[in-house]
């Protein structure tokens, strides 16, 4: 599983919005290549934020 899969199936569990660095230490990936995953998630419309610094997936 690519962090990218790792990522979306994070953000599927998570019950409230989070942010990447959150997302980081729950995971162990680096907060850059969270950084990156989560660039490409907004751009696919697939992540969005409630509020700032803090994402959740697009229901």
């Amino acid at each position: 599983m690519d962090n990218y899969e790792v990522i979306l199936k994070f953000f599927n569990k998570a019950d409230k919005p989070v942010s990447a660095s959150q997302i980081a230490a729950a995971t162990g990936i680096d907060k850059k290549e969270v950084d990156k995953v989560m660039k490409k998630l907004k751009k696919e419309e697939k992540i969005a934020s409630p509020k700032n610094c803090y994402w959740e997936i697009k229901k």
